[in-house]
């Protein structure tokens, strides 16, 4: 019997992990879904998942809570759930940015195994790369289902210490934004320089579906594969040298400094 799993938020997120869940063969009678309005959850009730407007009854329902809820939100949301919390208690699963797992665990009555993740948004085409980081209350067993779940998305990796998750927040949590912002420019410059912004954009994206495809697919790191396409005195190093030259690797490094400084900033916030 697999466990029942209550997402409370079906939004964007939810929907990618169950998404992910019934594709790998979930019961969709095993998940229960909850909102503030029954009619924008009926395409889930079509696929057997429960629905429900109802926190509390979902939760005494299940074994695992999903928090999916927006982060300035979630006190309001878990606060009145309390007396459930620790009559089931279940085992929570948080995809909130900037929400110490502290935070969460004091509103829902303390003393609940919890785990907080942080996902990315290609975790809704199944690519997403997501940390997680457990409490001393979860058990082996809840632990291995976590990753289970959060799995069904894409990359789980589990990190030692939930400050970590703010470093995983600036890498994966935010990288996808990066990426798409080095898209962006390529695609600018080559529109610049005479190529329609169509077949800019279709190199541009192909290119990075490629590099990253080979950098998944290879053993060797990263550095070494750039250094493999990079020949001497030819067009590739001269582009590398005019990046180095303009402190690349210093602008990504304070750019994800930035990003730590503001989760840190949200978990006071929104404690």
């Amino acid at each position: 019997m697999q466990a029942t799993i209550a997402f409370i938020g079906a939004g964007n997120m939810s929907r990618a992990i169950f998404g992910g869940m019934l594709k790998n063969g979930y019961p969709a009678e095993q998940i229960i879904a909850t909102g503030r309005d029954l009619d924008k959850l009926a395409d889930l009730a079509e696929l057997g998942i429960k629905i429900s407007t109802d926190n509390a009854w979902a939760m005494t329902q299940s074994s695992v809570v999903v928090l999916a809820v927006k982060p300035q939100l979630m006190q309001a949301v878990t606060s009145p759930l309390a007396n459930v919390a620790q009559q089931h208690q279940p085992l929570i699963i948080s995809v909130a940015a900037g929400i110490n797992a502290s935070s969460i665990e004091q509103w829902l009555g303390g003393n609940l195994a919890g785990v907080r993740c942080m996902p990315n948004t290609p975790a809704l085409v199944q690519l997403g790369a997501s940390g997680l980081w457990a409490n001393e209350t979860v058990d082996a067993k809840q632990k291995q289902l976590a990753q289970q779940i959060i799995a069904n998305t894409g990359l789980a990796v589990w990190v030692d210490t939930q400050q970590q998750l703010d470093v995983v927040t600036a890498l994966s949590g935010s990288g996808p934004a990066y990426f798409f912002l080095l898209m962006e420019a390529m695609i600018d410059a080559a529109t610049k320089q005479g190529l329609s912004r169509q077949v800019a954009q279709q190199l541009a994206l192909q290119t990075a579906s490629g590099a990253a495809a080979i950098a998944q697919q290879s053993a060797v790191q990263p550095a070494e594969l750039r250094r493999r396409v990079t020949s001497p005195k030819g067009t590739t190093e001269q582009a590398i040298l005019s990046f180095q030259a303009a402190g690349f690797a210093e602008i990504i490094e304070l750019g994800m400094q930035a990003n730590i400084n503001r989760s840190e900033e949200l978990a006071t916030e929104l404690a």
